[in-house]
């Protein structure tokens, strides 16, 4: 008998999911670049890059700093709008 791989979310279960292997934000897209390398209904969650509803294009450059202790990052949350994510479904950010 296989194992139960499902993951169940929030108080009373109120989001399941088949198994809790999620495709990270920014390595998915919306999803439909996975496609060609899995059944992407197979996937326990897509996670998408931050979508807000009105178009953002980020902050101004340089958005990247090097410091001794690594790298500082602030690109600022960019992205296309909800209506136009909606519309097309994959949107180059």
């Amino acid at each position: 008998m296989p194992a139960d791989m499902r993951a169940r979310l929030g108080p009373g279960a109120q989001a399941e999911l088949p198994n809790l292997v999620l495709a990270a934000a920014g390595c998915a897209g919306a999803g439909r670049e996975l496609a060609q390398f899995v059944d992407v209904a197979r996937v326990g969650a897509l996670i998408s890059k931050s979508i807000m509803a009105e178009p953002h294009t980020g902050n101004p450059a340089p958005r990247l700093a090097e410091t001794p202790s690594g790298l500082l990052n602030s690109v600022g949350l960019q992205n296309p709008g909800i209506d136009a994510f909606l519309q097309k479904r994959e949107v180059s950010f």
